[in-house]
């Protein structure tokens, strides 16, 4: 099969791999399998996920405690039993006492070649998952307290406190390394079924990680901590659409300069990873790579900041020298200045454009997007299209505010939403100039705000949406797949 590339004309669906649906939960079993070739007869071109990395206690892949491990929690159940590292009786349990019951039972009787495959994994992905391992089982011995809670001589990573937590919690380091070598050979699995049907691959990478992270702990002196090690200041962003108070993330600050002595090494690193894994990686944030929203240390809300200047040129010329094989997408949305225009025209990225965002000028409009963008319906911080059309005010616009948004699309889509207004707004966005469309799963279905996936500057709540058993049918991919050929999207028209 001819694979995708984010030159071509194409498109693509959004769901991430928690939305499939399951006995167990979404996960990377047979119905990520079952996703990929629903993509594939529907003409679609791109399967595009968020993180795939351990969330948060809220569920949010966007604050992991690792930027290079895969969650845990996508592993699929249903599969290690198939292998025999389950027993029936056993596929009830939640996701992380089935994996330890996988672990004993593959440590008693796992096959040889198996164990081969898992030494090489560890071998090779050493760089980052020996300090992931030894982090994970450290948070469980200590209750889960965050590192600058812990002892002193282990903060500080003091080799002989280490080698002795190693050789202490050997067993612990083990499982989670067996946990990370199934994440990986279920999703390798997925991306061998999806090259083996034109579909490509499109992952997420959040700009910042979580100050309680492994790659906070074991990489201090590239994060901005003061001598405790708590951040002396953290991200966000200022106020606007989606919170008058702007969002305080909470993430440490890259310590830039610290990066740049490394030639961008965990950078570097970092993207090798997702090239492994991925087609193409979108870039959250991406203007914090020329300008950052820095926060002071114990402010309430994000409105106090400034922006910051990063090293964004030094940092792509190096991602583009290093890492060549992986196709970027530049999350530009919010405060576009000319700068961060520059640096993503200069290497030319596409960034994204938006449905929703797109009907308040009169120029802003799906027809007058550039070639080379990435459009969406909406995304996974955006209500679906159809709440979005049929706002009542509850969303934070104003009355006149939507009643003009709402004008401008009807008139855009010419009168026709007999079949509603999501489809509606996936026709104008399918027939726009950018080269790659999307959209998310949710809008395909025409679903309501109750499939919402996040409100961004929220907690509880968030990343819950589950897609119906049954709701991949050929009527829809037919459907899909229709409108993908009349706007010339299809694979076998490129």
């Amino acid at each position: 099969m001819k694979q995708p590339a984010l030159s071509r004309r194409l498109s693509g669906v959004l769901l991430h791999p928690t939305s499939l649906p399951g006995a167990r939960g979404g996960s990377l079993g047979a119905q990520a399998l079952e996703f990929v070739d629903f993509l594939a007869d529907a003409g679609q071109s791109w399967w595009q996920v968020l993180p795939l990395c351990p969330t948060d206690g809220g569920g949010s892949p966007y604050n992991s405690t690792s930027a290079f491990a895969g969650n845990p929690a996508l592993v699929d159940a249903d599969l290690l039993a198939a292998e025999g590292l389950l027993k029936k009786s056993e596929l009830g349990q939640p996701r992380e006492r089935a994996l330890r019951a996988a672990f004993t039972h593959f440590s008693k009787r796992g096959a040889r070649e198996d164990r081969a495959d898992l030494e090489a994994f560890v071998a090779r992905e050493s760089g980052w998952l020996s300090d992931h391992a030894l982090f994970a089982a450290l948070k469980d011995a200590q209750g889960g307290r965050p590192w600058t809670q812990w002892d002193e001589p282990l903060r500080r990573r003091e080799p002989s406190a280490l080698a002795e937590a190693r050789a202490r919690l050997g067993g612990e380091v083990a499982f989670h390394e067996f946990a990370q070598w199934l994440f990986s050979r279920q999703w390798e699995a997925v991306r061998r079924r999806a090259a083996a049907r034109g579909v490509g691959l499109i992952g997420d990478a959040p700009i910042y990680v979580s100050h309680d992270s492994a790659d906070c702990w074991s990489r201090q002196e590239l994060f901005r901590l003061d001598a405790a090690g708590l951040p002396d200041g953290c991200a966000g962003v200022p106020p606007d659409y989606f919170s008058k108070d702007g969002q305080l993330w909470g993430n440490p600050l890259y310590r830039w300069e610290a990066h740049e002595a490394t030639g961008f090494a965990w950078w570097t690193a970092r993207l090798r990873l997702a090239a492994s894994r991925f087609d193409a990686l979108r870039l959250d944030h991406f203007i914090g790579f020329r300008n950052y929203w820095e926060v002071p240390a114990g402010a309430k809300t994000a409105a106090g900041g400034r922006w910051v200047t990063a090293p964004g040129d030094a940092l792509f010329e190096t991602i583009r020298r290093d890492v060549p094989e992986l196709g970027l997408i530049a999350e530009d949305l919010g405060v576009l200045t000319p700068p961060v225009a520059a640096l993503r025209d200069k290497f030319g990225l596409p960034g994204m454009k938006i449905g929703q965002f797109s009907f308040g000028e009169e120029k802003d409009g799906p027809a007058h997007w550039p070639e080379n963008s990435v459009a969406y319906t909406g995304t996974h911080d955006n209500d679906t299209a159809r709440a979005w059309f049929e706002d009542d005010g509850s969303s934070g616009r104003t009355p006149e505010q939507i009643a003009r948004e709402r004008a401008a699309f009807l008139s855009a889509a010419g009168g026709a939403i007999a079949d509603g207004p999501a489809w509606a707004m996936t026709r104008l966005v399918w027939r726009s100039p950018s080269r790659l469309v999307l959209a998310p799963m949710q809008d395909l279905l025409g679903l309501s705000g109750e499939a919402r996936m996040n409100h961004p500057g929220t907690v509880d709540g968030n990343w819950r949406w589950r897609m119906d058993a049954g709701a991949l049918s050929a009527r829809l991919a037919g459907r899909l797949g229709t409108l993908t050929g009349a706007t010339g999207r299809a694979p076998e028209a490129t």
